[in-house]
Parts: C-alpha cells; structure tokens; sequence
C-alpha cells in the first residue's frame, strides 16, 4: 500500500505544477536574468531575446520577439562615492530629473509626463525608485517603466518599455518585471 501513496503523492506534485504552469497570473511565462559580473538581476517575459549590446550604451537589452518595439534595458553609470538614491533626491525629484536628462530632453522630440513615482526597499534594505511615464513621440505613444537602485559607486537603471496600444494588455507583467530588479 505503502507504493500506491507513493503514486498518489506523485501524481498530486505533478497535477499541482502542471496547473501553476498554466496559471494566467502575470508572473507566469517570465524568466529570470542575473548579471553576476555586474551585480544585478531581474525577471523578463519568456517570449523575449537578447540583443548584442556590445556597441550600445546599455549593458543589456532585451525585446520581444514580435513586438520589437518592446523592449528592457539596463544602464549603469558612476555616481560618487557614499552617495545613496535619497541624496539625488525624492523618487518624485529623481523621476522629473531622468525625464529632463534622458527620456525627452530638450530638442528630442518627446515629452514625459511623470505618471507615478515609489520608493521601494528589497529585504536587504536597499531602496529602489519605481517611475513610470507616458511618453510622446512624433509618431507613437509609449509606457515605460524605470526601476533604480544605486550599489557598488553605480546608479542601475532598468528600463521596460511598450506602445501605448499593448499597455493595457501587458502593463501587470511589465509592472513585476520593474519590481523584481535586484542589484546587490
């Protein structure tokens, strides 16, 4: 009897992955990406590839496979020593400031509008800003979403990004893929 709930057991495991695996929740169908070397990590959409950003600014990019428009990044850049996110300033302050210097600055051809701007803190206690923004372009609307965190001497930035039309459909997975940056 004792093989019988051995089975039993088993399969009750296996119909219980099976049924998560299926599961419609947004953090289904994402994968997990770490950059040991650097010091980060994040969860992206399955459907999603890389693209060699060897000569690119970013340390990474990702975009979707269809929809190459939908993208992620990952930029890195030198801040002072010590300095931590809240000497730049609130996430408010910070959002308005990334906007200005780089996601429409002057003669780009965008506006951002600052949408909405959190402090966040992992459970190591490092904070993390969470900004998003509805950005106009000449010939489209967007929706990004940028996580921040400073570790090491370095200001990460990850970037998640789509058309104003796919929004709606994919704005809650988009949402976690922001949330689960981890730099360490």
């Amino acid at each position: 009897m004792t093989g019988f709930k051995r089975l039993v057991a088993m399969l009750a495991v296996v119909i219980a992955v099976t049924l998560t695996g299926c599961s419609n929740s947004p953090s289904s169908g994402l994968t997990s990406y770490t950059d040991s070397y650097d010091g980060y990590r994040f969860l992206y959409p399955n459907e999603w590839i890389e693209m060699d950003a060897s000569n690119l600014a970013p340390d990474v990019v990702l975009h979707d496979l269809i929809e190459q428009s939908e993208n992620l990044t990952v930029i890195m850049n030198p801040v002072e020593a010590g300095e931590t996110l809240e000497d730049l300033g609130t996430p408010t302050e910070v959002g308005y400031e990334l906007s200005k210097r780089a996601i429409a600055p002057e003669g780009s051809d965008r506006v951002a509008e600052l949408v909405d701007a959190q402090a966040r803190q992992d459970e190591d206690g490092k904070t993390y800003y969470i900004l998003e923004y509805a950005v106009t372009l000449p010939d489209q609307l967007r929706h990004n979403i940028a996580s921040i965190a400073i570790s090491r001497g370095q200001l990460f930035t990850l970037n998640v990004s789509t058309t104003e039309r796919r929004w709606q459909d994919i704005q809650d997975k988009l949402r976690i893929v922001a949330r689960s940056f981890f730099v360490y």
